[in-house]
C-alpha cells in the first residue's frame, strides 16, 4: 500500500446532553492510503457518521473532540486538521476532503439548476472562470454516465434519484480532492441503481485516484467496494482487516454476528441469526469490553478489562480476549470470488 494520506490517532468525541456525556467515539485510530478504500460497518449509533463528520470538522455544536489528532498529507506536507484555522478549514473541505451525504434528494438546492450549483462550489474555492468550470462539470457528468448537456441545464426535480446521486458524486470530486467520504451513498435506491452507482464509483476512483471512506450497513457493498474493513461498535473500532480476511476469517464476535445475520443464497433456512440484546448506553457504557453483555463468549475477564486492539496476523487487528473461540465458531459467510478488485489477491 502506498503512503498514508490520512491518519487518525486516538480520536475521542463526546456529545454534551442533559443526561450526561455521550461517548460517541473512543480512541479511534487508523490510516488511509492513497487510492485505498476503507469501509466502516456497524449498527446505527456505532459512531461511523460522527467519525466522518469529525474529519471535516462539521460536528454539531454539542460535540467536543476530547483527544486525538487527524493528520492529512499532500505533496509531502502533513497538517493536523484539528489545528487548521477557519479559513484553512474552509479550503480543506471539498478541495482536499469531500463528503457525499446520504440522501441525494435533499443535497441539491431545488430552485437552482445543476450548472449553478457546480459553479457556486467552484467559486467558493476561487475558481471563477465560467468556461473552466463548465468544461470540468461536463467532463465529470460524463464520467458518472449521465447525459452531460441534459443534466447541466436541469433542475434537481427533473432528475431521478439515481441521476441525482451520480450528479452528487460528480460534484464531490469537482475540486479533485484526495479523500472522499461516502455516507450510505446507495440509501433508498433500487438494486439496479445501486449497481450502477458502485460501477461509477469504481471507475471514478481508477480515473481520479482518490481515497474513499465508505460508510455502510450493507455488508455486500462493503465487500465489493473496500480494500480494508473496520468494524465499529459503541464508538470503537473492534476489528480492522483486509476485506477477504474480515469476511472469511473474522476475529471479533461482533463481526461474526454481523456476518451471520446476512442471508445466504446457497443455504436453505427460514430464520436469520441475529445478535441478541441492544447497543449499549454510551452515557454509562458497560465495564470492560462494551460488547460483553451481548457476547456468547464473554467471561469474567471481559466484564473487568477492555481488550486492546491487537494485530493477530499482518494487517488484521481485533479487540477481543477470545479470538480462539471466534475462530472455532466461524466459517465462510460471504462469497467474495466474484467481487474482487483487480489488485486484490
Amino acid at each position: 500500500m502506498s503512503e498514508s494520506v490520512l491518519r487518525i490517532d486516538d480520536l475521542s468525541i463526546v456529545y454534551r446532553t442533559a443526561r450526561g456525556l455521550v461517548r460517541a467515539t473512543s480512541h479511534v485510530s487508523f490510516s488511509l492510503a492513497k487510492g485505498e478504500t476503507i469501509a466502516l460497518i456497524g449498527e446505527s449509533g456505532s459512531g461511523k457518521t460522527t467519525l466522518s463528520l469529525a474529519l471535516i470538522r462539521m460536528l454539531p455544536a454539542a460535540a467536543q473532540i476530547t483527544s486525538g489528532a487527524i493528520h492529512y498529507t499532500r505533496n509531502g506536507q502533513t497538517r493536523n486538521v484539528l489545528s487548521l484555522s477557519p479559513g484553512d478549514m474552509r479550503a480543506f473541505r471539498w478541495k482536499e476532503c469531500a463528503m457525499v451525504f446520504q440522501g441525494a434528494q435533499n443535497a441539491f438546492n431545488p430552485v437552482l439548476r445543476i450548472r449553478q450549483q457546480f459553479a457556486d462550489t467552484a467559486a467558493a474555492h476561487g475558481i471563477k472562470d465560467p468556461e473552466v468550470v463548465k468544461a470540468r462539470t461536463l467532463e465529470l457528468l460524463r464520467l458518472v454516465r449521465l447525459d452531460p448537456q441534459r443534466v447541466y441545464d436541469a433542475y434537481p426535480h427533473e432528475m431521478s434519484g439515481g441521476m441525482k446521486q451520480r450528479a452528487l458524486l460528480a460534484l464531490g470530486v469537482l475540486l479533485d480532492p484526495q479523500v472522499v467520504i461516502l455516507d450510505e451513498p446507495t440509501t433508498a435506491l433500487d438494486i439496479l441503481t445501486q449497481r450502477a452507482i458502485i460501477d461509477v464509483l469504481n471507475e471514478m476512483q481508477k480515473r481520479l485516484n482518490f481515497s474513499i471512506i465508505f460508510i455502510s450497513h450493507d455488508l455486500a457493498l462493503a465487500a465489493e467496494m473496500a480494500d480494508r474493513v473496520a468494524t465499529m461498535y459503541a464508538g470503537e473500532i473492534v476489528e480492522l482487516a483486509p476485506v477477504a480476511e474480515m469476511f472469511y476469517r473474522p476475529h471479533h464476535p461482533y463481526t461474526l454476528g454481523l456476518l451471520r445475520s446476512v442471508p445466504k443464497l446457497d443455504q436453505r433456512r427460514d430464520d436469520l441469526v441475529s445478535i441478541p440484546g441492544d447497543p449499549p448506553n454510551l452515557i454509562d457504557p458497560p465495564s470492560g469490553c462494551k460488547f460483553h453483555p451481548r457476547c456468547q463468549f464473554a467471561t469474567d475477564h471481559c466484564h473487568q478489562e477492555a481488550p486492546p486492539l491487537v494485530e493477530y496476523t499482518p494487517g488484521h487487528f481485533a479487540a477481543c480476549w477470545h479470538t480462539d473461540k471466534v475462530a472455532a465458531a466461524r466459517s465462510g459467510f460471504i462469497d467474495l470470488k466474484e467481487v474482487k478488485k483487480d489488485d486484490r489477491s
